[in-house]
């Protein structure tokens, strides 16, 4: 037993908005996600949909779960970080989360109409590309003024914690115009032709980005249980190492048959045991026990299959297929929904962490995300075998399908119940000096 004095009881009005807009965003990226699964097994409904068929909704689908689902709980992160849901600011939350929400509503009416910029998951476009910067740059100048706003009222702030938020002040200022600027065709065409696709590096690059990601969180949530900082020490100094090896790599047309390409995306696996030694570092309520070890596992599971599947052999029979469809799955729904979960759960406090808890949506979510992506790698090995198995029906392609709407139907359930929970959720704003609690650390 630990004692921590920085766990909230009751989440903040800010905080609790988020989830509720990230677990709506959620319930309808599902519904639609079933509904594709459906259009699949039965291509003949398009003719219903006019021209709002397949390709459209697959674009709302995928926008609608990075932009809503997986990013709104990293919206309230930085509600809690920057100290906006302890101080008068917190009221003006809710404008900055429906902003963000009907910048996503208006991107999908964006989508559903045929525009796009080419790009995935940069398919913002016209109007909708200027409202969505505009929701990320709200949101970055309410965080600056309840930044302001704590400096003025602190009485002795740590000057370590106060430079590091500041230089992340700093770097989330360019986000607004750095997604404005990439959703550009012009920039960097969806189609290069000066690119042999993904490689090593990039695939590293994108990797050592989560990674970051791991490594900062901890330290906005929580703190650390004892003085002894080797194993954060060593986590720092082997992110480093790996950013300077991976700015030594060649970049462009590179196959991946060079040995330094996966070779150098195999440093990987080092996070294997380091994450989970990372976490357990610090301090987190006893009730973020179950999703802290379940995106621990499918982190794991994520970094083992990225470097198998980029082999090669192996990614020359899985490129273009359903594998690499179920590999994504597994990563957004699997390893990323696991983690944000995680998070919310921290974030809204122990006493209303059981609307993530229940066991049905939990083995719900979790067998759906894994019977979907055994049954995608299955159908991309055989796919890069012959071609004509996913676009020729047939009995075990339709069976493969079929356990896809399944699995999408269990999932779509779980997240209906954290939904209808999280309606239930109680709000109070945490005063500077938080209760006292005992929590279990495993």
């Amino acid at each position: 037993m630990q004692t921590a004095e920085h766990f909230p009881r009751r989440a903040s009005p800010g905080v609790v908005g988020a989830v509720r807009h990230s677990l709506l965003w959620l319930v309808l990226g599902n519904a639609i996600g079933v509904m594709l699964a459906v259009l699949l097994l039965l291509p003949e409904l398009n003719r219903w949909l006019g021209e709002w068929t397949y390709g459209r909704w697959l674009m709302v689908h995928m926008n609608t779960a990075l932009f809503g689902w997986c990013s709104l709980p990293l919206v309230a992160f930085l509600f809690r970080l920057y100290a906006a849901d302890r101080n008068a600011l917190d009221a003006w939350s809710r404008p900055i989360l429906w902003l963000w929400s009907g910048a996503l509503v208006i991107g999908s009416l964006s989508w559903l109409s045929g525009h796009s910029s080419g790009k995935l998951f940069l398919d913002w476009s016209g109007y909708a590309r200027v409202i969505f910067s505009l929701a990320l740059g709200a949101l970055w100048l309410f965080l600056a003024i309840a930044f302001m706003l704590e400096l003025r009222t602190a009485k002795s702030p740590r000057w370590t914690s106060t430079l590091a938020r500041a230089l992340g002040l700093v770097v989330l200022s360019c986000i607004p115009f750095a997604i404005y600027v990439a959703s550009s065709p012009t920039l960097y065409p969806a189609v290069n032709p000066d690119s042999g696709g993904p490689t090593g590096t990039s695939q590293l690059e994108s990797s050592l980005g989560i990674v970051l990601i791991l490594l900062v969180v901890p330290c906005g949530l929580t703190h650390r249980k004892k003085r002894d900082l080797t194993t954060v020490r060593l986590a720092w100094t082997v992110f480093v190492s790996e950013v300077l090896v991976c700015a030594t790599l060649g970049r462009a047309d590179l196959s991946h048959r060079i040995p330094v390409q996966f070779l150098s995306l195999g440093s990987l696996l080092v996070w294997l045991p380091l994450i989970p030694v990372y976490y357990n570092q610090f301090q987190w309520h006893a009730a973020t026990g179950r999703w802290r070890r379940s995106f621990l596992w499918w982190w794991g599971v994520l970094v083992v299959t990225g470097w198998v599947f980029f082999l090669p052999g192996v990614l020359d029979r899985f490129k273009f297929t359903d594998g690499l469809v179920g590999h994504s799955f597994l990563a957004a729904a699997g390893f990323l929904s696991a983690f944000v979960i995680f998070v919310m759960v921290q974030l809204i406090g122990e006493e209303d962490a059981w609307i993530f808890n229940r066991r049905w949506s939990f083995y719900a979510w979790s067998c759906g995300v894994l019977a979907y992506v055994i049954i995608m790698t299955a159908a991309g090995w055989i796919e890069g075998g012959d071609a004509t198995f996913t676009i020729v029906p047939g009995p075990m392609r339709d069976a493969f399908y079929l356990i896809r709407l399944i699995a999408g139907l269990a999932m779509l359930a779980g997240s209906l119940e954290w939904l209808v929970a999280a309606s239930s959720l109680a709000t109070s704003v945490p005063q500077v000096k938080l209760e006292t609690s005992e929590v279990m650390v495993t």
